[in-house]
């Protein structure tokens, strides 16, 4: 659900009978809120939430993402038989901005330069199983995930290993190959072709049932593949500015930014962007072209849309029509990981609203536009302290 939690968002996704996979017991909370049967609910995350057992109690289930965190757990539920799912780190990731399996990326979530989930060592000397076994716990899902990537090779080996997994107890019953599927937004970037991906993995599953004789349950997490292409940021270009020389830009200011899109400064990320004239006429749309920097409305050399693929801390100039103060700037593929993961409230910029249009063309407000007094009203100026 990290992708894109509206409530709304949330509400529909629900009732297509898709499960959340939550990432911290805010999450959990949150889809609870929207009406998500907390049985539909998994949660792995970073930050074991204090009132885990809560969750777990109200039918949450729980992903133990650590040794200390399947301590926790075993400890609170010692000798009652409670159910606990295992994210293994399998060792190998793919990140959809690169190219290793093994060092370090920011969209790489397996490997050993990655801290999610359990080393596989630790699971394959033992010390996972005698804490199963030390509380009575019974594993009913393994979790592995290795990224967003887009390399199938990785994903077969992956579920294989995991499979390998699966044998270690008789108990389990799911199977999570967590990772999202790559999008790709731009001409020419590759999307994950999921019958690529998956026949092999159907293949594996189904040798797992011929040899064991149980047939496993198989999860996956396509929050991205769902939502990418299904969202855009409409902004205005708010000034225009140039500098000389060798090393000039023409530059496009917009009343958005990280604020509303951090990809592109978190990732290199590259997004479609489309310049319309302010007007809203068709006939104001000019064939003129320019290259040019676009860049957000924050005080921060970070705020930059348009970077090299890849490398967040380089220009990269996108050649667009030519656009004047006042036209309108669609930013495509903000879908995913942008209204979710901005960087709200940086020199105070509010929280975006958002609109959300139905098959018919139909658009509805489903998040307002945050106010000044909302972003201060937890402030608080303490009775005594003087200036």
């Amino acid at each position: 659900m990290k992708a894109c939690p509206n409530v709304v968002i949330l509400k529909l996704f629900a009732s297509m009978g898709i499960h959340m996979d939550a990432s911290s017991g805010y999450e959990v909370r949150r889809a609870m809120a929207a009406g998500v049967s907390p049985a539909s609910i998994s949660l792995s995350t970073q930050e074991l939430p204090d009132d885990f057992a809560e969750l777990v109690d109200l039918g949450v289930k729980i992903n133990a993402c650590s040794i200390p965190q399947l301590e926790r757990f075993g400890k609170h539920y010692a000798n009652k038989g409670q159910p606990v799912g295992i994210r293994i780190n399998p060792g190998v990731g793919s990140g959809g901005f690169s190219s290793s399996t093994t060092s370090f990326s920011k969209t790489n979530v397996g490997g050993p330069s990655s801290s999610f989930g359990i080393w596989n060592a630790l699971v394959d000397d033992g010390t996972v199983g005698n804490i199963v076994t030390k509380y009575g716990l019974v594993v009913d899902r393994i979790h592995t995930h290795i990224g967003s990537g887009s390399d199938p090779s990785v994903w077969q080996k992956v579920a294989v290993r995991t499979l390998e997994y699966c044998k270690l107890w008789s108990t389990v019953q799911s199977c999570n190959l967590g990772g999202g599927y790559k999008v790709g937004r731009n001409p020419g970037e590759p999307t994950s072709d999921l019958q690529e991906i998956g026949k092999p993995v159907a293949d594996a599953f189904r040798t797992f049932a011929a040899e064991t004789g149980r047939k496993l349950q198989l999860e996956i997490e396509p929050g991205t593949y769902l939502v990418a292409m299904s969202g855009a940021v409409v902004s205005t270009v708010q000034d225009k500015v140039f500098t000389t020389g060798e090393s000039g830009h023409v530059f496009l200011k917009l009343d958005a930014g990280m604020t509303d899109v951090l990809r592109p400064s978190l990732y290199g990320a590259i997004h479609p962007m489309t310049v319309l004239p302010g007007t809203g006429r068709d006939e104001d749309v000019g064939s003129e072209t320019e290259s040019v920097v676009v860049v957000g409305h924050c005080c921060e050399s970070g705020d930059l849309m348009t970077p090299a693929p890849g490398q967040p801390e380089a220009l990269a100039e996108r050649v667009m029509r030519k656009a004047e103060i006042g036209d309108i700037l669609v930013i495509d593929g903000s879908g995913a990981y942008c209204a979710g993961m901005s960087t709200k409230n940086y020199n105070s910029f509010p929280e975006a609203p958002e609109v959300m249009v139905d098959e018919k063309g139909n658009p509805y407000l489903i998040r307002k536009k945050q106010t000044l007094e909302q972003i201060i009203e937890n402030e608080i100026t303490p009775t005594g302290l003087t200036f």
